[in-house]
């Protein structure tokens, strides 16, 4: 085997190893830009809405979408030049993000619905119960 040729393999052997950690930390990068659990659970709200709208702030995925398009770019990258001995785990945990991210969405798009029905029932229920009083003072 030429000197040419060794040097390549261990280039690419290198150029291997750090695809794979700048998929690994970009996964990171996406575990950690997600919304912690006590941010979602806990609340110092007064009212529903105000309870809805904190929740719905805290589910901002941040910058997780733009961590998981870069550690999904380089694993491509990867996996198209065969550069992965086994990357099974990095395939797993780019499904786990995303699957968080979608329950993220998922759960932010049903907040935002409530948060604007609520407002508008409780106007619809006032009326009720002032209808309601008007009725039994007469």
């Amino acid at each position: 085997m030429s000197q040419a040729s060794l040097d390549d393999d261990e280039l690419f052997g290198e150029a291997a190893n750090e695809m794979r950690s700048d998929v690994e930390s970009s996964l990171a990068d996406a575990w950690d830009a997600l919304p912690a659990a006590d941010d979602i659970w806990e609340t110092d709200a007064e009212n529903v809405l105000g309870v809805l709208n904190g929740l719905k702030s805290a589910l901002d995925a941040g910058d997780a979408e733009e961590h998981l398009r870069d550690a999904k770019k380089w694993y491509t990258m990867g996996e198209r030049a065969d550069a992965f001995e086994d990357a099974d785990d990095l395939e797993a945990e780019i499904e786990a993000v995303e699957d968080a991210l979608t329950d993220i969405s998922g759960a932010g798009e049903q907040v935002g619905e409530l948060a604007s029905t609520i407002p508008a029932l409780k106007g619809t229920l006032e009326e009720a119960s002032s209808d309601d009083e008007e009725a039994d003072d007469e």
